[in-house]
């Protein structure tokens, strides 16, 4: 299976394109540069750009099954987000599949948040400024899509070692306020290859 990344160097991106080699996928990388992916890059395919930039989104696109977006915010672009949803709405064919990364402070539709997590998504909405209101509007723009998405909504990211143990709902935040990003890393990829939460946004977090 042919996939495409999105934010690959990041510190999540990095531990999802570690998971997807590992596990054998041939992999396409979007990076404005290169050189950030070091060794991994003779293991890829390297498209340099933005994902706002439609020439190399739809070269990265081009041919794959799958496309993953550990994607991080930016005060430099705060509708990065909603921006490349718009594009990959665009470039995907009906039930392409996307994989994304959101955070469990956004609200959707069935949620079953105890009054820890309302207040939590309560202070981020009136304090988090234009980036935080780019990730409710990104889940909108995938939810009004024919996509087969998946938004995972993980709490904050930690950089320890994976530890192989996390929960995950489809409407309910685990009682951790925490999860390692190797661990987001690795369950990024279980979603694709299990098919898990379609057209859903779950929440993930350490066990």
């Amino acid at each position: 299976m042919k996939v495409a990344v999105i934010g690959a160097t990041g510190r999540t991106g990095q531990a999802m394109l570690a998971e997807l080699l590992k596990r054998g996928y041939d992999v396409s990388v979007l990076v404005r540069d290169p050189a950030k992916l070091g060794d991994t890059a003779d293991k890829v395919q390297v498209v340099q750009g933005s994902s706002t930039d439609r020439s190399a989104m739809s070269q990265l696109v081009a041919g794959t099954d799958a496309v993953l977006s550990a994607l991080g915010p930016t005060s430099k672009e705060p509708d990065l987000h909603t921006r490349t949803a718009k594009l990959l709405v665009e470039l995907l064919p009906a039930h392409g599949r996307f994989i994304g990364v959101s955070g469990a402070g956004i609200d959707v539709p069935g949620d079953q948040k105890g009054p820890r997590d309302k207040v939590i998504s309560f202070l981020i909405r009136k304090l988090g400024g234009s980036v935080v209101k780019d990730k409710p509007a990104e889940y909108e723009v995938f939810a009004a899509s024919d996509l087969d998405w998946t938004l995972v909504r993980p709490p904050r990211l930690m950089d320890g070692q994976a530890t192989g143990k996390i929960v995950h709902d489809a409407h309910k935040p685990g009682r951790s306020s925490s999860i390692q990003r190797a661990d987001l890393g690795q369950f990024l990829v279980t979603v694709l290859d299990e098919g898990l939460y379609v057209r859903q946004a779950p929440f993930v977090s350490g066990g």
